[in-house]
């Protein structure tokens, strides 16, 4: 989100001066009286008599014409000073209203309105539609006068010169109230128009190249919001700003992130660090350039599944953070307009970092980590929400909130989990607009927590959901191997949409995406699907190609679920120390993560191994490890199911259900976890 530097809505305008000086052509110097001086009575001369008479009854009337132009000069004088004292008493009452606490609009809307009576000029008028319709648009509900007002002022200050400011300001708020009614059709046009007359405004002409890609990226047009970022880049380097280059190309490499354009990424980013290190101005513009381009670069590990390779990233963007909040942000305002952009807040900065780093604990398996940055960054965020409605805010919450259910569900907090998925659904409830962007990501968790509480058909109808509502390839590829376990552990009831999916997802053979992680994960899938299948020799290659893939991103989940696979392999064909070789790492790991449904098979298998090996002693301690984990489970899984938002399970069209309804009782079979 690109933004400008804020300034006080109202600016008042220069007084003019009450002493105006009237020149009248042939009467430089002289004071020009109400009345003309009469003319003294030309000398009799019989030749000239005639001339001499037409001379002075012209000279009367010229100082006629004179003296009424200095009266007109006069009233004109004492009208402006009238018009500056009215227009300024209720400008400053409009802006006393509009600053109370709590701020009293329907007052503030008052006192502009009344300026209208008064006739004023074009530039008063135009200015005084715009503050109407911005306050009307900011702070009420009323979008039709808003835009009545906005329309006005885009249409009068067009025909003003030099009045730059109200009539971009005129169109940028204009566009964003059609986009808010839906009219984007209406916005488009009006922003090229703007951008066409602001070439030599450079802040204007930027903000609105930035706000209509903005615009394309919303309508999922990245090609075109591509377009706009890069014309957008090479106008700043032509009026001199290499923040502002910055700024456009690493919004135009997030775009191409989004799109996958990886080979013309590389070396975009490649300039852009090269621009940002090169750049020197003002401390916070430059680190807030460099947290911009170190997020990009996590992002792009993280996308990747290389969760080890990130880490020299991750920490320098961690260190950056650190560096800005001891910055003083002041307000002394660049000298070339077009560096006029921010960026993000410096507050919005530290949320985003925070969310980063929990994503990487996520797929790192640190979910205690993880655990410890999302309260953080919630604390943060309510505190910011309390201050500040912008909407990416509520786009921070929910994907934390995303990424810490995904972590309940594996530590066995699956109560908490659901609450929190009804709290993204109360979120997507209040925006269309994020639930449009959330919607697949949303059924996604309800399968996952399905599948956590052993409800496989609607886990199958939740992922199905997920899959209908997606574009995207990695959530595809997620969506999928989650699918297929839920097939592979209901046996043999859909067998041929089971073989369809692995070849889809299979890992040896053009592997729909490039995620590291999500490539090791189908290994292990493919590993699950051949141990049910009693094919151990081919699940030990798919499993031993997990652990090489795992162990080189530091994935610790897939490492501790193939290890304690390949333990339960090897237990099957009685290689018993084999196992315990397998078993042992895999329990320490997952203790670590920690991973209650890996535990809880681990400690299984260890007691079963130790009585098989008439261990007695550490057999009883596994055993009462598998008791423990099991009431823990078991306990957690009644209460889930006992909630009313258990009842979100069934819900796979249309926006999410507003109140739910209690349960008659919890299905407390724990057969897929045991």
């Amino acid at each position: 989100m690109i933004t400008r530097r804020r300034r006080p809505f109202y600016t008042f305008p220069e007084r003019r001066s009450s002493q105006i000086q009237l020149h009248v052509p042939g009467c430089f110097g002289r004071q020009i009286s109400r009345k003309p001086r009469e003319s003294p009575a030309p000398p009799r001369a019989p030749a000239s008599a005639s001339l001499w008479r037409r001379l002075v009854v012209v000279e009367a009337k010229m100082a006629a014409q004179a003296a009424a132009a200095a009266q007109a000069a006069a009233a004109q004088a004492a009208q402006a000073e009238a018009a500056d004292s009215w227009y300024l008493a209720l400008l400053g009452f409009a802006e006393h209203f509009r600053t109370s606490s709590p701020p009293k609009i329907r007052l503030c809307v008052h006192c502009l309105q009344a300026v209208f009576p008064f006739k004023p000029p074009q530039r008063i008028e135009a200015r005084t539609h715009l503050q109407l319709g911005s306050v009307l648009y900011h702070h009420t509900k009323n979008s039709e006068q808003a835009r009545s007002h906005l329309e006005k002022a885009w249409l009068i200050s067009q025909q003003i010169p030099q009045f730059e400011d109200v009539k971009f300001e005129a169109a940028s708020l204009l566009s964003e109230l059609y986009c808010q009614e839906n009219s984007v059709d209406a916005a488009k046009p009006l922003l090229r128009k703007a951008i066409q007359i602001s070439q030599q405004t450079p802040y204007w002409h930027c903000r609105l190249l930035f706000q209509l890609a903005q615009l394309h990226t919303l309508e999922k047009d990245l090609v075109s919001a591509c377009d706009l970022l890069g014309v957008g880049a090479e106008y700043a380097r032509v009026v001199g700003s290499e923040y502002t280059r910055a700024l456009f190309l690493l919004s135009k490499g997030m775009l191409l992130l989004m799109e996958r354009k990886l080979q013309e990424v590389h070396p975009l980013l490649t300039l852009c660090g090269q621009i940002v290190e090169n750049w020197q101005g003002n401390p916070i513009q430059k680190e807030s350039l460099r947290v911009f381009f170190l997020v990009l670069q996590v992002t792009h590990y993280l996308d990747a599944g290389q969760v080890k390779s990130v880490k020299p990233c991750l920490k320098q963007l961690q260190q950056c953070i650190q560096t800005i909040s001891t910055l003083h942000d002041d307000e002394i305002l660049p000298s070339n307009p077009a560096d006029l952009f921010h960026w993000l807040p410096k507050e919005h900065m530290c949320v985003l970092v925070y969310l980063v780093t929990v994503m990487h604990s996520m797929q790192a398996g640190y979910l205690e980590k993880a655990q410890k940055y999302t309260d953080k960054a919630l604390m943060q965020l309510e505190k910011l929400k309390m201050l500040d409605c912008s909407p990416i805010l509520s786009s921070f919450q929910v994907i934390l909130l995303e990424h810490i259910i995904m972590c309940r569900l594996v530590t066995g907090h699956k109560a908490t989990a659901l609450q929190e998925i009804s709290q993204v659904c109360q979120l997507c409830q209040q925006s269309p607009r994020l639930f449009s962007n959330h919607a697949a990501q949303l059924h996604t968790l309800l399968g996952l927590y399905c599948v956590s509480v052993n409800c496989m058909d609607n886990a199958e109808a939740q992922f199905t959901t997920a899959l209908r509502l997606t574009n995207h390839q990695e959530l595809w590829a997620f969506i999928v191997t989650n699918l297929a376990s839920v097939y592979i552990r209901e046996g043999n009831r859909h067998q041929e949409v089971l073989y369809s999916l692995l070849e889809r997802i299979n890992p040896d053979h053009s592997f729909p995406v490039s995620s590291h992680c999500l490539r090791a994960a189908a290994f292990y899938v493919r590993g699950l699907f051949s141990f049910f299948q009693g094919r151990y020799n081919e699940a030990k290659r798919f499993l031993r190609e997990t652990l090489k893939m795992s162990n080189a991103e530091d994935l610790n989940r897939l490492t501790a679920c193939s290890l304690v696979l390949l333990g339960h392999i090897f237990y099957v064909l009685g290689n018993h120390r084999e196992s315990n070789n397998m078993v042992v790492p895999a329990m320490q790991l997952a203790s670590k993560i920690p991973d209650m449904s890996v535990q809880l098979w681990s400690s299984a298998l260890l007691r079963d191994l130790n009585k098989a090996c008439g261990n007695a002693m550490d057999a009883h301690e596994a055993a009462q490890m598998h008791q423990n984990f099991s009431q823990q489970l078991l306990q957690d899984h009644i209460e889930a199911c006992s909630l009313p938002e258990h009842n979100l399970i069934t819900w796979t069209d249309g926006p999410p259900p507003v109140q739910f309804q209690a349960q008659n009782g919890p299905n407390t079979s724990l057969a897929s976890l045991l």
